[in-house]
């Protein structure tokens, strides 16, 4: 090996550690901020009202926020569309007075803006736990199913960096929703669905291009195996990454305020879920103790067998 090319191995090593252990700094904060702020569960969870209604004039989010803190007497969630003239405003269920459509004329007469009602609906409280114990339940059973699959395609080392990596994006993106106290709804439990099939997707390519050199390997030593596994994925992985984010800033940008907590926890997972199938289901084999020569040790127990 030249000296320009073991220079580079060493650099990414280098990288691949100091990654692993910033990576374990993030999960760490950001389990402190679920600890600490829990999450903002929102409508969709803790049951209340949604009443919608539209304005004949564009008004700026800041000035209708400020308007309906004078009225309405309790906190209330705010969202807009359509450029200032549709809006949807959230209660929670233990407000006292003012739901539904009833406070729409009274506070259209005091702010002498021209409203139109829309919808108001009531969603229970006890549709919002069977929405949680539900939600919950299809987590466990994709992590579940994961874990029978890659128990059976790959050496556990391996795996277990996939399966670390799928947790370290999950909990990430729950920290930040904790932290910014982000409203968590059905929509964000849907991306965190896709998240975790993403990350496993790059997990995969890069454990199955490092069982792949592994196996026709007869000399190089484990760190040099990872890294050139790598190299060889990187652009792909990048050029994957890179579309599906431009997508997603694209639904961030022009699909309105309520698919912004979705947008966001798409383009957060997709960019840990990037960065972890480097520094963490990559390293963490590595560091396991997985060795160069597994396989070949292994096809040799194999023909030894009588």
């Amino acid at each position: 090996m030249n000296n320009s090319l073991l220079k580079q191995t060493e650099t990414l090593s280098k990288f691949r550690v100091v990654s692993f252990y910033c990576a374990a700094v993030f999960v760490l904060f950001s389990l402190l901020g679920l600890f600490n702020n829990g999450l903002n569960l929102g409508l969709d969870f803790t049951g209340g009202y949604l009443t919608e209604f539209s304005t004949e004039q564009s008004i700026t989010q800041n000035k209708m926020q400020g308007l309906l803190t004078s009225y309405l007497p309790d906190t209330f969630q705010l969202s807009s569309a359509e450029n200032g003239t549709h809006w949807s405003v959230q209660q929670a269920d233990n407000n006292s007075s003012l739901k539904g459509k009833t406070w729409l004329t009274e506070f259209s007469e005091q702010s002498g803006l021209t409203i139109t009602p829309q919808d108001a609906i009531y969603i229970g409280s006890q549709v919002g736990e069977e929405l949680i114990n539900q939600g919950g339940l299809a987590l466990l059973t994709s992590v579940i199913v994961i874990l029978l699959y890659l128990s059976l395609r790959f050496e556990w080392r391996l795996a277990a960096g996939s399966v670390i990596a799928l947790f370290h994006d999950v909990i990430i993106v729950l920290g930040i929703f904790a932290w910014f106290e982000i409203s968590f709804d059905l929509t964000i439990l849907a991306s965190l669905l896709a998240i975790i099939g993403y990350s496993l997707n790059d997990s995969i390519i890069v454990g199955d291009k490092i069982r792949e050199i592994m196996k026709r390997n007869n000399e190089t030593d484990i760190d040099s195996i990872i890294n050139l596994a790598i190299k060889s994925t990187i652009v792909r992985t990048l050029i994957t990454s890179g579309t599906t984010l431009a997508t997603i800033l694209a639904i961030w940008f022009f699909a309105g305020e309520s698919l912004a907590g979705f947008s966001i926890a798409l383009f957060t997972g997709i960019l840990v879920g990037t960065f972890s199938s480097i520094a963490i289901s990559a390293t963490v084999p590595q560091l396991f103790g997985l060795k160069a020569d597994y396989y070949q040790r292994k096809e040799e127990d194999i023909c030894q067998l009588p």
